[in-house]
């Protein structure tokens, strides 16, 4: 990886932090994009000082709001001519229901939409500088979902907890991510989501009416290094150089849910995600 452009989002912790260490170890010239400035500064200073690698940037930026995407791709085009790599890692669910200021209920909103705006503000970059490769980290919560494009924000079935709505958004980032990779198949560009495993991170804090089950379960989790290692496989194994239109865990290709599978679901959700990001 040494010299390739790496841009990663939610790298301040957990998973994207670990990978981030990874990558940066590996020689990856990094640009992470997260929310907190002070624990950004903070997974900064520590990755340089662990990896010995000082090509680490930040870009500080709320992705539950597209106006922060598109400055967050903005910034990093105003310093980057190159993209090999892009991991949309960052994502959370949310307990209770609310939309934010673009009318997108908050799961939606940054664990599907955000990586979707973003991956296409950088889509040109990112043919330009091929063979280049996307990664979105996804979830085995997707099994349990189906998406109602007349209901994306799921206002009839947000979902106990909000968990609903968490499998939706995974489903939606896995869809996502084999459309692109039809559409890009021939330009250079691979496309591929993945499992990490059940990881004890800091979204778990966001469990509302799970979190006395959640705070026992976080026991038996697997840790975020351990549940790093398929977002590095994919970021920056020969192995996969050439495999697009995935679903990985454990560093190998699964089958993904057969609502996963949909393509004209996945091809009419890709209409609508351009409406709704304001996108042509």
């Amino acid at each position: 990886m040494k010299g390739k452009i790496v841009l990663l989002t939610g790298g301040n912790s957990g998973i994207g932090k670990a990978a981030a260490m990874e990558l940066a170890k590996m020689g990856a010239e990094l640009t992470l994009v997260c929310r907190d400035r002070g624990r950004a500064e903070e997974a900064k200073g520590e990755i340089v000082s662990k990896s010995g690698n000082r090509s680490v940037d930040l870009i500080i930026a709320d992705f539950l709001l597209q106006k922060e995407v598109r400055r967050a791709a903005a910034e990093f085009l105003s310093s980057r001519t190159r993209l090999d790599v892009l991991v949309n890692n960052a994502g959370s669910p949310f307990p209770s229901y609310a939309e934010t200021e673009d009318g997108v209920e908050r799961t939606m909103a940054l664990n599907y939409f955000a990586p979707f705006l973003f991956t296409n503000l950088l889509l040109g970059t990112l043919i330009a500088s091929a063979p280049s490769r996307v990664v979105n980290v996804s979830s085995s919560a997707h099994f349990r979902a189906k998406l109602d494009l007349s209901d994306i924000n799921g206002r009839k079935d947000f979902g106990l907890g909000g968990l609903g709505a968490y499998g939706r958004s995974k489903l939606a980032l896995n869809l996502f991510a084999f459309e692109l990779a039809g559409r890009v198949e021939r330009r250079g560009v691979t496309a591929n989501c993945l499992h990490p495993g059940t990881v004890r991170t800091h979204i778990w804090a966001h469990a509302g009416t799970f979190s006395p089950l959640v705070r026992f379960a976080t026991l038996f989790m697997i840790g975020p290094e351990e549940g790093a290692k398929t977002t590095v496989f994919l970021a920056s194994s020969p192995e996969v150089e050439d495999v697009t239109g995935k679903y990985f865990e454990k560093c190998k290709a699964r089958t993904p849910s057969p609502e996963s599978n949909d393509g004209e679901m996945a091809s009419r959700l890709w209409d609508l995600s351009m409406k709704m990001t304001g996108l042509t």
